[in-house]
């Protein structure tokens, strides 16, 4: 057995900020205040484009947990029970499965209602608490109802109040703002300075997904409208190709609450009274930007953000697989090759539009979802392919096959089975990445 010594002198070593590293905490140095400032000229603009970007790593929070040491079995224990209850289609509250000495869920059996959606609706109805409580994330963790999915994905983006007496005001007040911003914005998209912005949105948005839907005129415009206002409120980053695709899920999902329609992909805007698609745009616009305040360095100059993140999937790979990540360097397939759109885009390239609504139930439900749980779902995401991947002898084929993965018949219990295996993989590289070292 190594000495006490030798481990320290180890971990001294092993330094790097990879998933599956445990980070030396630093002692904290106290913040001294400083004297305020006059607010110069810049100060203003920053403060009135919403363009302070805090800098942060993202995988300090991905690590965080890391710092209590946890048994193999009770790890690999409370993984393969989050898978079983995932394939037995029943309520899966994952982040309860994190924590064994919880109480289970009362009822075993499925009901023909699972009982999360009714203690959903009536946690997103009846709410008057100051802050999102953390039993709607819990909820929401394996799927949210559609009848309540439009104010509960607001809920959860920290967009709408949890206090129910407070929501009306707050979503007038905010409409009116974005509104103000059109009215403010929306005309200088043809001045020299910003003509090529607008004109990139205009060539992106008939690449779009659903064609029934986005190339509808009306939502076109609502689209251009959208991107353009955010890109000139955020000149950090500005309109960066990726994000026209984060649009769409937040528009449908805000649709539904007014169509009647089966398959909202396909639904006539033209039906919707004018004044709803007037919210559904507001309150698209600052959900998206809640969204984007998350992963900003995504889509900064040369977009390194993406970059870390590609790089931490390789190494992930390389710990959870070491067959297929050997295949595909033998046969020089690079990550980035295939995985720079899977991090650009949230996987919504790679999935159904429906498929990637019940993804985003869980991400928002997840702390730092889509910076730091998309992770491990790409891992899950790859790893569900290998014994293709593995019968795949050729650069060509297998580059053809990872952009062109055959999802088109997913449905929500192959989501939810993927999200399980991303679980699994995030508790146990990220509480105990010790485990699973050579």
């Amino acid at each position: 057995m190594a000495s006490d010594g030798t481990r320290k002198q180890f971990w001294k070593r092993s330094n790097s900020k990879v998933p599956g590293s445990l980070l030396k905490a630093a002692p904290k140095v106290p913040t001294t205040p400083v004297k305020a400032k006059r607010v110069s000229t810049f100060q203003e603009f920053e403060s009135n484009t919403s363009d302070a970007w805090d800098a942060g790593e993202d995988d300090d929070e991905l690590l965080a947990m890391a710092a209590e040491s946890l048994n193999s079995a009770v790890v690999m224990e409370t993984a393969h029970r989050v898978l079983r209850n995932h394939s037995q289609r029943g309520p899966p509250p994952a982040r309860e499965a994190a924590e064994p000495e919880q109480t289970p869920e009362p009822s075993p059996e499925p009901p023909v209602v699972p009982s999360g959606d009714l203690r959903l609706v009536k946690s997103v109805s009846e709410s008057h608490a100051s802050s999102p409580p953390e039993e709607l994330r819990k909820l929401s963790w394996s799927g949210v109802p559609k009848p309540v999915r439009a104010v509960t994905w607001k809920l959860l983006s920290g967009y709408l109040p949890a206090n129910v007496d407070r929501r009306p005001a707050t979503l007038q007040r905010k409409q009116k703002e974005y509104f103000a911003f059109i009215d403010h914005y929306y005309d200088s998209r043809n001045d020299e300075v910003h003509q090529d912005t607008y004109r990139q949105i205009h060539i992106d948005i008939p690449r779009m997904s659903p064609e029934a839907l986005v190339l509808q005129p009306k939502v076109t415009e609502i689209f251009e409208r959208i991107l353009f206002i955010w890109a000139i409120r955020h000149p950090a980053s500005g309109y960066v190709q990726g994000m026209n695709d984060l649009v769409i899920p937040f528009f449908v999902v805000f649709l539904c609450e007014h169509t009647d329609d089966e398959d909202v992909d396909t639904a006539d805007v033209s039906r919707v009274p004018e004044d709803v698609l007037r919210n559904v745009e507001a309150d698209t616009y600052w959900c998206l930007s809640r969204l984007l305040d998350g992963i900003q360095d995504n889509y900064t100059f040369a977009q390194p953000g993406i970059q870390m993140k590609v790089k931490m999937l390789e190494e992930l790979v390389r710990r959870i697989d070491e067959q297929v990540h050997r295949h595909l360097d033998q046969h020089e397939v690079r990550y980035l090759q295939f995985a720079f759109r899977w991090m650009n885009n949230l996987l919504m390239r790679e999935v159904p539009l429906r498929c990637t609504i019940r993804l985003w139930d869980t991400y928002q439900s997840e702390p730092e979802g889509f910076a730091h749980f998309h992770l491990y779902v790409c891992a899950a995401f790859l790893v569900r392919w290998r014994k293709e991947i593995l019968e795949e002898k050729d650069f060509q084929e297998l580059l053809l096959f990872l952009q062109n993965l055959p999802t088109a018949h997913w449905g929500d219990e192959d989501i939810s089975l993927l999200l399980a295996e991303a679980y699994r993989l995030k508790f146990a590289f990220a509480d105990a990445p010790n485990h699973y070292k050579k």
